[in-house]
């Protein structure tokens, strides 16, 4: 049976997750068309894509509609780090909201199956453990990650409206921490902050006593899911947890990242813990194995290990 290549937008496409997503589906024979405002993206990032005649890269905010002719997209278009979704929040629940709207409005248009990446955020500060799709969440409406977190929890609650209103093909995932090559060594995430911390012999910031839990999940596996989740659940929009439910103390990684790095100087300073920062996060991942066949292959060392190499590389170059 031949293999049927598609036309795929994926919005975001030059941010950590949408760059890894690009490189699969040009991987796979598709037409790739990158969109992105380059707000947390970067070319760098898609560099090495450029002149792959498959590949298209359009410089745009989702805010503003997108007339292109596709099959799939996959709407990622959204900063993710607190540094970056706070730095303009009435932005980013704009590209949340506004964007949603936008690619729907799009993909009614096309005809085109749609993916939105959504968040564990939608969980806010959890009081069920671990989360599972099926619990509504407890987030701040008013506080300062609520456009974030607000803002992807609107997306959803728009994906399934015009699931219901207009026959839409939808699909939702719920993504959980992720790491990996390509994350930004400025974003104020947890494991870019104490490599890079790590690496050039800063002290490691940890907020709070430390104690707080998270679930860290390697790049290729979420991309693995994404894509599951986009092609091999017929008629199921989700929504779907991914990530990896093996749960550390903040402190126990910061440990393991300074054991990692033979000959860092750094210690561990402890600051105040931000507002509304989660005391724990933790994926149940039970309808991710049934309806997709999908659960993490790669170990948290073994992904650190690959990311601390990429991070000692752009370090030298200079490149952020």
């Amino acid at each position: 049976m031949n293999q049927r290549f598609l036309s795929i937008l994926v919005t975001g496409g030059a941010g950590f997750v949408g760059s890894h997503l690009c490189r699969r589906l040009l991987s796979e024979g598709h037409y790739v068309i990158c969109a992105d405002n380059l707000f947390s993206g970067s070319k760098f990032n898609i560099i090495d894509l450029i002149n792959n005649p498959k590949f298209e890269f359009i410089r745009h905010d989702i805010t503003f509609p997108l007339y292109v002719e596709v099959d799939r997209i996959y709407n990622l278009a959204c900063p993710a780090s607190p540094v970056h979704y706070q730095y303009d929040p009435v932005q980013t629940i704009k590209t949340s909201v506004h964007g949603a709207i936008n690619m729907l409005g799009l993909a009614k248009r096309t005809g085109a199956r749609i993916l939105q990446a959504s968040t564990s955020e939608v969980y806010g500060d959890p009081e069920v453990h671990p989360q599972n799709e099926a619990y509504w969440g407890k987030v701040n409406p008013i506080g300062i990650r609520s456009c974030y977190d607000e803002g992807k929890r609107c997306a959803e609650t728009l994906f399934f409206d015009y699931q219901r209103q207009y026959g839409l093909d939808i699909r939702v995932l719920r993504i959980f921490n992720t790491f990996g090559p390509y994350m930004h060594p400025k974003d104020g995430r947890v494991i870019s902050n104490f490599i890079v911390q790590a690496l050039l012999n800063q002290d490691i910031t940890i907020y709070g006593d430390g104690l707080q839990t998270r679930s860290f999940q390697y790049i290729d596996d979420l991309i693995e899911g994404i894509v599951l989740m986009m092609e091999n659940t017929e008629g199921y929009s989700g929504p779907v947890n991914i990530g990896n439910p093996n749960e550390f103390t903040i402190r126990e990684l910061a440990e393991k990242i300074i054991q990692m790095i033979p000959g860092t100087k750094s210690e561990l300073i402890f600051e105040s813990l931000p507002l509304d920062d989660p005391r724990q996060r933790q994926p149940d991942i039970s309808l991710a194995k049934e309806k997709l066949g999908w659960q993490p292959k790669v170990e948290l060392s073994e992904g650190l290990s690959k990311t601390i190499d990429y991070f000692r590389d752009i370090l030298k170059q200079n490149i952020y």
